[in-house]
């Protein structure tokens, strides 16, 4: 019998209750885990896209400018783990809505600091709070839909970053104009975040029968296709944390954010150097090759779902995506020094984004790899690898131009990184992927 004695929740349909159609809550929990992620990746651009007015104002030299600008991820790799952990411990829900408040709170406050110490600080601070999130859509993921669903939970998790990143951009440019201050711009999109923070705790929970809306058919097709990994069946519960395969996931992770990252943080640079964009050509190109990737982290995700239903394993649906993934991206890069035209080569990068990002299926990795009780604590693993190569690749994008004044030795880098990204997540061996 299901527990109805849960306090402040209703109660839920006992079992032998017909129930015609399942609940679609799990649905509608991801909606908001992708609503968050999308503000989580318009509050991280606000300050790439407010620092030209931010600089003039601070007088902030080139060199500050640049260690404020990674500065997030000092806290945000530092974090994922310490994050991952907590996760385990207290809950998604509780981490994602006081993660969510906090970082709003940081948002908020930039709008009122009077200097670029102050700021610095205030995206450290981000940083700290923004870390937990996705390791603990990874959770929430492990813990509400079946195994069938968790690709399709996955990309529409990650989805929300590639958007955010498209059409973020777009809002704290138009909130700067139309309130005439970047101030005004960060209060307001800080507090639409703290705003977040209310619905996700007011909808979010941990287990699925906690939540007043699920009933009795759509636990059933949770669990019963779930076959959960922590079952005796399987094994996986009492199996070692497959370190080989851990470290491989975590390399892929690294090698696939190099890529992401670098075109986050260099690409207008590279369609303004080397391929003549002006400001209006650049941020359209910008919103078309971010929103290839989100759509094509969205049909990455729908497509394993549909070849995991014809009967195909899911670990071997995932590599094999992921694999294409890796080589489409790689020979979009390559074939960058190719074309001559920046139509052309903004249609080769929209490419590049959509494959790209069928690499969100490694949010379904750690529910693969081990139990329920150790998927917090993986996905801070696999996000503190991503966030490393977050941190290393504006630098090294950055030598590499001074070393040799041309973007050809940066995309060569790229397309390195995609061939290790490739190479790595042949090595992750998933055993119990039914």
């Amino acid at each position: 019998m299901l527990n109805t004695a849960t306090p402040g929740v209703a109660a839920l349909p006992l079992q032998g209750t017909p129930c015609a159609t399942a609940s679609s809550v799990r649905w509608r929990i991801f909606g908001v885990v992708f609503l968050i992620t999308l503000i989580n990746l318009v509050d991280r651009i606000s300050l790439s896209i407010a620092m030209p007015t931010i600089s003039k104002e601070f007088g902030l030299s080139p060199t500050l400018q640049g260690l404020i600008l990674s500065s997030f991820f000092w806290s945000y790799a530092l974090l994922q783990i310490p994050g991952g952990w907590l996760i385990d411990r207290v809950g998604a829900r509780r981490v994602i809505s006081g993660a969510t408040l906090l970082w709003g709170g940081f948002q908020t406050l930039m709008g009122v600091a009077t200097g670029g110490l102050a700021i610095l600080l205030m995206r450290v601070g981000l940083g700290a709070a923004e870390a937990p999130l996705f390791p603990a859509g990874s959770k929430l993921n492990a813990s509400w839909l079946a195994r069938s669903e968790r690709a399709r939970g996955a990309v529409i998790m990650d989805a929300g970053s590639p958007l955010g990143a498209a059409v973020g951009g777009l809002a704290i440019a138009q909130l700067i104009l139309l309130f005439g201050s970047w101030r005004t711009a960060f209060v307001v999109a800080g507090l639409a975040t703290i705003g977040a923070s209310w619905l996700a705790w007011r909808y979010l929970r941990d287990d699925p029968a906690q939540h007043p809306g699920v009933n009795e058919a759509e636990l059933a097709h949770i669990h019963g296709r779930a076959a959960d990994a922590a079952t005796t069946s399987t094994g996986v519960a009492d199996m070692a944390m497959p370190a080989r395969s851990v470290v491989a996931m975590c390399t892929g992770r690294a090698s696939w954010a190099m890529i992401f990252f670098g075109l986050l943080t260099w690409g207008p640079t590279y369609l303004a150097q080397a391929r003549g964009l002006d400001l209006k050509g650049i941020g359209a190109s910008t919103f078309f090759i971010f929103f290839s990737a989100a759509v094509g982290s969205l049909c990455g995700g729908f497509l394993c779902d549909a070849l995991v239903t014809r009967g195909i394993a899911r670990g071997r649906v995932v590599k094999g995506m992921v694999v294409v993934s890796g080589l489409v991206t790689l020979c979009a890069l390559l074939g960058l020094s190719q074309l001559s035209d920046a139509k052309q080569a903004v249609a080769a990068l929209c490419v590049a984004a959509f494959f790209l990002m069928w690499g969100s299926l490694y949010w379904s990795l750690p529910s693969l790899l081990v139990a329920p009780r150790r998927v917090g604590f993986v996905g801070g693993l696999m996000n503190c690898a991503g966030s490393c190569g977050g941190i290393a690749i504006p630098i090294v994008t950055g030598m590499l131009l001074q070393a040799t004044g041309s973007f050809d030795a940066v995309i060569n880098f790229f397309s390195a990184s995609a061939l290790v990204y490739v190479i790595a997540t042949l090595f992750i061996q998933l055993r119990h992927t039914r």
